[in-house]
């Protein structure tokens, strides 16, 4: 279970509970809505990788939502969630970029993204750390 460490703070399950469900709901929708990811992807990275990367990306965000259920493999999959993330920065730097392309989103919101992505990176730090001490 994902609250199985009944020593945990609250806080910390509400915090792995928010992780879970961000990247499982985030893992999901690259496979119900693909397109939607596609357009967001750089024009630097080869057109033809576009859709194979949205579905890669989409499989080790499910896999690593489930990494945090399980105390063992928890610490494995905030590394493996932080380097995701990472390394879909830059489909929302581009988006922060060229907001003419995306007319849909305020450009408010595009900023706000890294901002957000800077607390993202923090929180599955926070809530995967080992505590075992």
């Amino acid at each position: 279970m994902l609250l199985e460490q009944k020593s945990l703070p609250n806080t910390v399950k509400i915090g792995l509970f928010f992780v879970f469900c961000f990247f499982l709901g985030g893992g999901i929708g690259h496979f119900i809505s693909p397109d939607s990811f596609v357009r967001i992807m750089p024009n630097y990275i080869s057109p033809g990788l576009h859709l194979p990367a949205v579905y890669i990306s989409g499989f080790f965000e499910i896999l690593g939502a489930f990494g945090l259920i399980h105390i063992k493999t928890r610490r494995w999959a905030g590394y493996g969630l932080i380097a995701l993330v990472i390394c879909v920065t830059p489909a929302n730097v581009f988006m922060w970029t060229h907001p003419g392309l995306f007319p849909e989103v305020p450009e408010s919101i595009l900023g706000a993204r890294l901002f957000m992505q800077v607390l993202l990176l923090l929180s599955i730090a926070w809530a995967t750390q080992d505590r075992s001490e």
